[in-house]
This record gives C-alpha cells, sequence and structure tokens, in this order.
C-alpha cells in the first residue's frame, strides 16, 4: 500500500468479505475473507481469470449485493447497517460506476448522457451540463459534446461513460473491464484519462482489468486466487 494509503482514512474498506453461491446441493466460494482498504487519491487493480470472483468483488463493494458475510465500509460508513434508502444515496452520489460496455442513451447527445445523474440527483440543470461540459473537456472532448453516440468512436464513447460516472463527484470509482472493448492504443488513452481524472478529484478507484500493461497507471494490483486477495504488485 502506498504512502497516502497508510496516513489517511480509506475510502474503501472491504472487512473479511465472503460470497458463497448455492447450486445443485453445493456451495461454491467466490470470496473467501477478503480484506481491503483504498485511500483517496489511490488506484487499485484487480486482476484474476474469468469465474475468479472479481465481479462478484465489485458488486460487493458498490453495495450492489450483500456479501455473505463480513462489512464494506465507504468512507467510514457501515454499509450494510445502513438502510436501504442511506445505500441508494451512496450508491447515487458517492460511487461512480465505469463497466466494459457504456450504457450510453442513444437518444441523447454527450452533455445530456454526462448530465444526467447530476440531474436524477436534484442539480440544477444550467449547473449540471456546466459540470458535464468541463469534464468532456477534462477528457478531450470539449469539441464532441454535442454528438450522439452513435456519432462516436468506441474510446471517445467510454471517456464519455467516465465522464458520467464522475458527474457528482464521487469519493469511489468501481470499474468493471472499462477497456475490455477497445484496442491496445484507445486502451492507454481512456485508462490515462480515467487515472488522471481519479486522481485529481481525490477519489478512490477499484478497477477490475485483464490488461496488465496498464499496471503503471495503478498504485498496487491485487488478485483474486481462489477466494484470498493477494498483492501481485
Amino acid at each position: 500500500m502506498n504512502d497516502a494509503a497508510n496516513t489517511v482514512h480509506s475510502i474503501l474498506r472491504l472487512e473479511n468479505v465472503s460470497r458463497v453461491y448455492k447450486s445443485g446441493g453445493g456451495e461454491l466460494t467466490v470470496l473467501d475473507g477478503v480484506q481491503l482498504d483504498i485511500a483517496p487519491g489511490e488506484i487499485v487493480g484487480l486482476i484474476g481469470p474469468s469465474g475468479s470472483g472479481k465481479s462478484s468483488l465489485l458488486h460487493a463493494a458498490g453495495m450492489l449485493e450483500r456479501p455473505s458475510g463480513g462489512e464494506v465500509w465507504i468512507d467510514g460508513r457501515p454499509g450494510w447497517e445502513l438502510s436501504d434508502a442511506e445505500r441508494t444515496e451512496i450508491r447515487r452520489n458517492r460511487i461512480g460506476f465505469v463497466y466494459q460496455f457504456h450504457h450510453l442513451l442513444p437518444e441523447f447527445d454527450a452533455i445530456s448522457n454526462v448530465a444526467l445523474p447530476a440531474l436524477i440527483a436534484g442539480q440544477k440543470r444550467k449547473d449540471a451540463l456546466m459540470e458535464a461540459a468541463r469534464l468532456l473537456g477534462v477528457m478531450g472532448l470539449a469539441e464532441r459534446i454535442h454528438h450522439q453516440p452513435a456519432q462516436l468512436s468506441g474510446g471517445e464513447q467510454q471517456r464519455v461513460a467516465i465522464a458520467r460516472a464522475m458527474i457528482n463527484n464521487p469519493i469511489l470509482i468501481l470499474a468493471d473491464e472499462p477497456t475490455g472493448n477497445l484496442d491496445p492504443d484507445t486502451s492507454t488513452i481512456v485508462f490515462a484519462a480515467l487515472s488522471e481524472l481519479v486522481r485529481s478529484q481525490g477519489a478512490a478507484a477499484l478497477i477490475a482489468t485483464h490488461n496488465l500493461e496498464l499496471a503503471k497507471y495503478m498504485d498496487r494490483v491485487m488478485a483474486l486466487d481462489h477466494g484470498k486477495l493477494v498483492r501481485r504488485s
């Protein structure tokens, strides 16, 4: 763990998190006592083969799926001791999700796609659009803000999705293979933009990826190995 993680409180803490699936009369353990702390401004990579539990770990970290055991702490708050309404508020305003498939709304232009979560959170339209334009500028898309997704390249669409994830100034970014559908050169551009935005806003990030070439942008790389989380670099 880097120096920041040692001196600053954790944005995300996974404390003895387990996940067991029952099927066909048996049990499959995909997470087995996972421990993890991520500090503000820290980017942690998550690797492991398909089926190793990366998505289960991200779902638990984002309070999308209750783990079989253990606790998830977001900025010092124990997630599974909170009410459903409190968890929903944290997911909406404090966590940004980025997926392999960008899930942009095809009928909206880039700036409207980015502004949407802020509008849902109750922000004034003028302020939401202004912040969306700023984020798209940071992502190198200042000239593309009024283009619809079909008019953008795959890498541009993913950068729009990243800007959308950051619109509510989240303290935590959870990304599941955010460059999985992109070619190597575009992956590097998109990941560099993501890491710059995460660090500039002082967020913490947990990013699942198969692309080990992106490790240079991360503070640590953790691997899931038979349900255990172990450091790789």
